[in-house]
């Protein structure tokens, strides 16, 4: 028996066992990296999936809704449509996935610039559980992706350190305001992932000695983050904690 079999069929027993119904994932960038990855990954469970984002996901079964997460009412013209789906999950899980990624600098970030990461990586987040929370029934959970950066630093990265950093606290307060209500949360944190935001961000002469930080010796694969993330949404035993998905990261 193949893994992701095992996995599905421990997480199908489970679900009956606790009484879960059928999977809504709603989360947001699925157009492309860990956010694709996962998509794909819940509908091969047979969940229902909804994606938020500027660009749709580039697969079928996806329900797409267009929006930009960096605009403070974003939710506004897709609320009505949304809610009407969000009302007939049995059980809702909502990952929080999209990212403002910078290069910046404690030296010269303005406050614009700086509120700008802050909306999509933090404010977004927080509309997004006001408005999925009333559905949430017994067995939903919330995730957060965070990074290794969620709990270090390193130069030209100022406001996404910061928001990550948040992200971790947010995640913790989450847990302790929904205590009792049978919904779990946690936040993923991925190391150096093979996405088109990473080879962006850093320069090719700096991705080459990447892998090279990792104990394997090479990036994780959005797929891996994916399965961390199915995983982590049928576990609530791991409410309220911080997880390090990054093939054992090395200090040195």
């Amino acid at each position: 028996m193949g893994r992701r079999n095992l996995a599905s069929n421990l997480t199908t027993a489970n679900q009956k066992a606790t009484g879960q119904g059928t999977t809504t994932l709603l989360i947001t960038g699925a157009s492309s990296g860990i956010g694709l990855h996962t998509a794909q990954r819940f509908l091969d469970q047979g969940a229902e999936v909804i994606n938020l984002s500027r660009r749709p996901c580039p697969i079928a079964a996806v329900t797409h809704f267009d929006c930009d997460l960096a605009v403070p009412n974003f939710l506004e013209p897709i609320r009505e449509a949304l809610t009407e789906r969000l009302q007939r999950a049995e059980r809702l899980v909502l990952i929080h996935n999209a990212a403002k990624l910078s290069n910046d600098s404690a030296a010269d970030t303005s406050s614009d610039a700086f509120r700008s990461v802050l909306e999509v990586n933090l404010v977004a987040p927080n509309a997004l559980n006001q408005l999925a929370l009333p559905f949430m029934q017994a067995g939903s959970s919330i995730l957060y992706i965070g990074s290794t950066l969620s709990e270090k630093a390193v130069p030209n990265s100022y406001s996404y350190v910061t928001s990550k950093h948040a992200n971790v606290g947010m995640m913790r307060a989450t847990c302790q305001d929904l205590a009792g209500r049978n919904i779990h949360t946690a936040c993923i944190c991925p190391g150096f992932t093979d996405t088109q935001m990473l080879r962006e961000h850093l320069p090719t002469d700096v991705l080459t000695g990447i892998n090279a930080m990792s104990a394997f010796n090479r990036l994780v694969t959005p797929d891996e983050i994916a399965d961390t993330l199915w995983w982590a949404a049928n576990s609530p035993v791991i409410n309220g904690s911080l997880i390090h998905a990054n093939l054992g990261q090395l200090e040195r």
